[in-house]
């Protein structure tokens, strides 16, 4: 029977942060999860890094300064897969005044220190390519901004990097039984295998009520919140994304998308209590139409249902506080309970932004209950591919002097390998890249996804390691399904 300090459940982006952080941290640790990683909920997200400029209503005022706190710390790991965005908010007198938004922009420049982010102003939109895309009678409008991150990406660097810190990273591979004694866990994998934990971490975001009640352990109750979203075709040409405000009180945003698409979402719809998580959550033609709505609302091209091109939907795990779906807070609680036996941390709610915070606060209360907090380190350190050296989060030029050194590659090649992979692109463009099994996708690509980030299918690969299933035909999606059929799994992987 294997040993180890802490077994987290759960590969999303929380339990791969906690990993990441527990074994910086000199544990043993040992992440399972039961399907891909960042396969549900950490891969169906906005993808922003924001503070939640909408929250300020709430007046989750400690929330929001902590996820903008937040944003500069990830911008500054991770400069290949995160990076600045200005959204453009255009005025509706009818529903927000103008002195309420003025306000709130200004909490927002001034909750959290900014080095890298520009602070808000009031715009012209008539005139303007900002103007040009939405409909005439927005004429006046706000800039503010926050940040891009790649999502799924980054719960597999958080991985990548636990791993080369000495954790180890199981996929598809659920933990079956969690047998809880005096001073350790049995833990039982899917596989058969069998461990010894000190600590376990209940990081299964939407499941982490049913992992519990499977244990026959304690839980609270959580609210499941289904967010939908749509990618259309380029609705506009210009870098920056827009944030729309609604008649029922939401907001939704548009923003640019793998370079030719713009996306859109979300959506707030609350699941049945007495229902666990879809295997697989899916958008509903109400939820299309309602975003296609709002959208058209704003923007001078209209978007209807019959342009999608694609939809994902998430699940999201929020605390149950009362209130409407899209009132709940995103805030997250760790709850340490080492009064039951072993030490047992569950993670509940919670936001792609502040995962890093949640890691460190987790990590450090794992190790008070096991006797040895020990020092926090993440803040400052970069996820893999993330250090630019000289060039420090400038990608463009980090990029720039990349397809100098290797001209005889494609530029738009090696902008993408570096967008995936920042300093690590180096080797893939340095390596025989083998057959191109698609276009832009080459054997070399693949061997590696398979090798190190635990890719297993063709779905791994173009709808999480990247969204080149977007770019892909039908045809061009089949070959790289049967490239998988026909080669054997990678160690890592396995």
């Amino acid at each position: 029977m294997d040993d180890f300090d802490v077994v987290v459940v759960g590969g999303g982006i929380n339990g791969t942060g906690l990993a990441r952080d527990l074994a910086g941290r000199g544990w043993r640790v040992l992440l399972a999860e039961a399907h891909d990683l960042a396969q549900h909920t950490s891969s169906s997200s906005t993808k922003l890094i924001h503070g939640g400029l909408r929250y300020l209503e709430t007046y989750e005022f400690s929330l929001v300064a902590k996820a903008l706190q937040e944003r500069e710390v990830l911008l500054r790991s991770a400069p290949h897969i995160m990076w600045p965005l200005r959204f453009v908010l255009p005025h509706a007198p009818h529903l927000r005044p103008a002195w309420m938004i003025r306000i709130g922009l200004f909490l927002y420049d001034h909750l959290a220190r900014r080095e890298l982010l520009p602070g808000s102003h009031g715009l012209r939109l008539t005139g303007t390519p900002y103007g040009d895309a939405l409909r005439p009678e927005f004429t006046r409008g706000f800039v503010y901004s926050d940040g891009w991150v790649d999502d799924a990406r980054c719960v597999v660097l958080n991985a990548m990097d636990a791993r080369a810190r000495g954790a180890e990273i199981l996929t598809r591979c659920a933990v079956t039984e969690a047998r809880r004694g005096a001073d350790g866990w049995d833990v039982t994998l899917q596989n058969g295998r069998r461990l010894r934990s000190r600590a376990l971490v209940n990081a299964a975001g939407p499941w982490a009520e049913a992992f519990l009640r499977g244990q026959q352990l304690p839980t609270r109750g959580l609210r499941l919140v289904k967010g939908s979203h749509i990618v259309v075709a380029q609705r506009f040409t210009h870098d920056h994304a827009y944030i729309f405000q609604n008649p029922d009180g939401r907001i939704i945003f548009a923003i640019p998308y793998e370079g030719r698409f713009t996306l859109i979402g979300t959506t707030d719809v609350e699941l049945p209590h007495d229902q666990p998580p879809p295997s697989r959550a899916e958008i509903t033609a109400d939820e299309i139409d309602y975003l296609c709505e709002q959208a058209s609302r704003y923007l001078a091209q209209p978007v209807r249902a019959a342009d999608v091109l694609w939809s994902y939907a998430g699940i999201r795990p929020l605390l149950d506080e009362g209130g409407s779906a899209s009132e709940v807070t995103r805030d997250y609680l760790l709850e340490a309970d080492a009064t039951g036996g072993a030490p047992l941390l569950n993670v509940w709610g919670g936001k792609l932004t502040t995962y890093r915070k949640l890691a460190e606060d987790g990590a450090t209360q794992v190790g008070q209950m096991l006797g040895d907090a020990r020092r926090p380190w993440t803040d400052g350190a970069h996820l893999p591919g993330g250090n630019l050296g000289s060039y420090g989060v400038d990608i463009a030029r980090f990029t720039a002097g990349l397809q100098a050194r290797h001209a005889g590659r494609p530029a738009a090649l090696v902008a993408r390998l570096t967008r995936a992979y920042g300093s690590q692109a180096e080797v893939l463009l340095a390596s025989r890249p083998g057959a191109e099994v698609a276009p832009g996708l080459f054997e070399a690509e693949l061997h590696h996804l398979v090798d190190h980030e635990w890719a297993r299918s063709a779905e791994d690969v173009l709808w999480r390691r990247s969204k080149l299933g977007l770019h892909f035909t039908p045809a061009q999606r089949d070959a790289v399904a049967d490239w998988f059929a026909r080669t054997p799994r990678g160690e890592a992987a396995a």
